[in-house]
């Protein structure tokens, strides 16, 4: 069931963000929208140091490898659920 209704949402979140896009793209060109493109460029720019700092010594936070940390003792201790799991979802993808 979880497959087959990501592939079904999956399907309707693309074509939401993708004609979202698309209408805001038509109200930047056609003068609804204005877009300060200095304040995009500054963002994108601390966006782009904040990966440069964190992926230099290829470390990852303490907080993302104690959840990892998490998943991976309950996938252990779950191998079942997940086999199931993972045997369901992708026969839901497939049909």
């Amino acid at each position: 069931c979880t497959g087959f209704i990501f592939q079904k949402v999956g399907k309707l979140a693309a074509t939401a963000v993708g004609g979202g896009f698309f209408l805001l793209q038509i109200a930047n060109h056609t003068g609804y929208i204005k877009v300060d493109w200095k304040l995009v460029e500054r963002d994108v720019n601390k966006a782009k140091q904040q990966l440069k700092f964190h992926s230099s010594g290829n470390k990852i936070s303490p907080e993302v490898k104690s959840r990892v940390d998490e998943v991976i003792i309950f996938l252990k201790k779950n191998v079942i659920l997940t086999g199931g799991f993972a045997g369901g979802f992708l026969l839901g993808m497939a049909s």
